[in-house]
């Protein structure tokens, strides 16, 4: 764990390319690989990446139980280089959250991305109290990612940020570029931003402008040298360099990533498949890539010198 304040977490995690490893699985029976996840985390670190997300969205923290979110994040901790700070996931109900945000702090974590709640609709003033309790559990900087279910409004977000000081950042996964300007206008420099949509190099150059000087990539976990690459002529405002980049890779990858649902984190894996360094299968109910589909990938990553 590094010795970081909230604030400082937050203007770290904002000044470079954020990265959600994958979570490993054997073949043979679903269970976690320790061992070739510790590796990948010690990979990944040896790049330069602003934060790690253990056990998010892309390292399926749904289908994980609450001890393997434990030992999943407490593996990250201790293989990520040090000064690379580790994020751990907090979600479902409030109550599961609040043990989550406990259990993250036991693992060595530094910080906190809250998920939405789990399955039902909520009202924001329901949707804050969910935020402000797990902010109270803790004394670590947390996130709220907004998407699905759990959308915060910039009044939500600018109440929220006013009552929690440990609260440093705001995951978008909507893609609204109205409501996106809306909150920066109202919270401006308060928070950090990170672009949260499922591929969030279609959208960064954009966002950007509002505010978000990161975001998560999924493609860090196989083609890093490409992430960085893309993430550095967004930031220097390349908009050739990005076009280019965009059609040579990025979207031809999307248009894999869309035939089924869920594939946003199946093509991830199966990316790393391609490229040597195997994660094993996704965990129902995600399905892995198609025969055809990986060849694809295979392809396209090729192509770039991946």
């Amino acid at each position: 764990m590094t010795a970081r304040t909230p604030a400082d977490l937050g203007r770290h995690l904002g000044s470079g390319l954020l990265s959600f490893p994958v979570t490993h699985f054997r073949a043979e029976d679903h269970s976690f690989d320790e061992d070739a996840y510790r590796a990948h985390i010690a990979h990944l670190g040896a790049h330069e990446v602003a934060g790690l997300f253990a056990a998010g969205g892309t390292g399926e923290f749904f289908s994980l139980t609450l001890p393997e979110v434990e030992r999943v994040v407490a593996a990250a901790v201790d293989a990520a280089p040090r000064g690379t700070p580790v994020l751990a996931p907090a979600g479902y109900g409030t109550a599961t959250a609040v043990e989550l945000t406990r259990s993250a702090e036991r693992a060595g974590a530094d910080g906190i991305l809250l998920f939405p709640p789990y399955l039902t609709e909520v009202s924001q003033d329901g949707l804050a109290a969910h935020a402000e309790a797990v902010c109270r559990a803790t004394s670590h900087g947390v996130i709220v990612y907004s998407r699905a279910n759990a959308v915060y409004q910039p009044g939500t977000v600018a109440r929220l940020a006013e009552r929690c000081p440990n609260l440093i950042g705001f995951k978008d996964g909507t893609g609204d570029l109205d409501a996106m300007t809306r909150l920066y206008a109202a919270v401006g420099t308060r928070l950090t931003y990170v672009g949260g949509l499922p591929t969030a190099e279609t959208c960064a150059l954009p966002y950007l402008e509002l505010g978000f000087t990161t975001y998560s990539s999924a493609l860090f976990n196989f083609v890093p040298a490409f992430a960085l690459a893309f993430y550095e002529a967004v930031r220097g405002r390349r908009h050739a360099d990005v076009l280019r980049m965009l059609n040579d890779f990025v979207l031809p990858y999307t248009e894999i990533r869309d035939r089924k649902s869920g594939y946003a984190v199946s093509i991830v894996k199966a990316g790393l498949a391609v490229t040597g360094r195997p994660a094993g299968p996704v965990r129902p109910p995600l399905t892995d890539l198609e025969p055809a589909e990986l060849d694809a990938l295979a392809r396209l990553i090729a192509g770039i010198g991946g």
